[in-house]
């Protein structure tokens, strides 16, 4: 989830607009939405489910449910300005078709939608784009487009991310002997522990960065009960990255680690954030005060 560029949403002003990629669509621009508006923004998207009938006995057995991929569409009206030079309406057509015909790649973009002050975003592909030129268009009057994007990951996340950042924990200095009076019982241990809050409604996949130098770094979260912990030796500064969205355990872009999961270590896409505060304690069997593990997720809802 993590992005070099500026957050999503971020050409957002107001309420009813959109963002897709550069694009923004709305209330002050000549793109605007259909009275019909945004369908399946806000609802939840179909389900997968396990349940198990009851082969002796009425209903079944509840099973794990997970939402499909969302759909959203919206109708968008082309409106030159009025007295506009003729071909100003080709013109608006010729910018949207070059946002919303960003190929047949497999990657995705940020869609951004505000309403009533608050700004959420998926991340979705262009599914449809049907152009009606009909004899409105050809005269050069309004014309309206439909779009429907699809985003394999149903959750719409806040626009910004968070970061927390964990050192090991450090040890307390003691108490000196022998004793003098007033006796000084040394500083306590610190580190090692924090918090990371999800404001949303659905859980959410952090992205985690352990930093060496560290010999077999772990992480767990109190809130779920989840570990991660890995048998590698991590020279200073090199990183283990960890995308519990996608499962992969890399150091740098293609070397997979993915086989130094340790026998307590769950599986990476089930460490996830759940709404609502998260404790988490970030150990090792040997590290230094420069060792970290950072972790950088959004707040999700459904």
């Amino acid at each position: 989830m993590t992005d070099p560029v500026s957050p999503p949403g971020s050409l957002i002003t107001q309420d009813g607009q959109i963002q897709w990629a550069g694009l923004l669509i709305g209330p002050g621009t000549p793109y605007q939405i259909d009275r019909e508006g945004l369908t399946g923004w806000a609802d939840l998207p179909a389900l997968d489910t396990s349940d198990a009938d009851r082969p002796t006995a009425h209903g079944a057995w509840p099973g794990a449910r997970w939402a499909r991929s969302r759909s959203v569409s919206a109708g968008i009206w082309l409106l030159p300005e009025p007295g506009a030079a003729p071909g100003a309406a080709g013109e608006l057509l010729d910018t949207l078709v070059r946002f919303l015909g960003t190929g047949f790649g497999d990657g995705e973009q940020w869609l951004a939608v505000r309403l009533h002050g608050r700004t959420t975003a998926i991340r979705a592909r262009v599914n449809q784009r049907t152009v009606p030129t009909d004899r409105r268009f050809a005269t050069g009057s309004a014309t309206k487009v439909s779009v429907q994007w699809t985003a394999t990951d149903p959750r719409r996340y806040e626009p910004q991310e968070q970061l927390l950042t964990l050192g090991l924990p450090l040890r307390g200095s003691g108490t000196a002997y022998p004793f003098t009076y007033p006796v000084d019982y040394g500083t306590p241990g610190s580190g090692g522990s924090g918090s990371a809050l999800n404001t949303g409604s659905a859980e959410t996949c952090p992205l985690i960065e352990f930093t060496g130098p560290v010999q077999r770094p772990r992480l767990l979260n109190h809130t779920t009960g989840r570990t991660l912990e890995y048998d590698i030796v991590l020279a200073a500064g090199e990183r283990l990255t960890v995308d519990t969205r996608e499962g992969t355990v890399m150091v740098g872009r293609r070397a997979s680690r993915l086989h130094t999961a340790t026998a307590v270590s769950g599986p990476e896409q089930s460490f996830v954030l759940p709404p609502g505060e998260n404790r988490l304690d970030f150990r090792a069997l040997e590290g230094d005060p420069t060792t970290s593990a950072e972790l950088s997720w959004r707040s999700a809802h459904l």
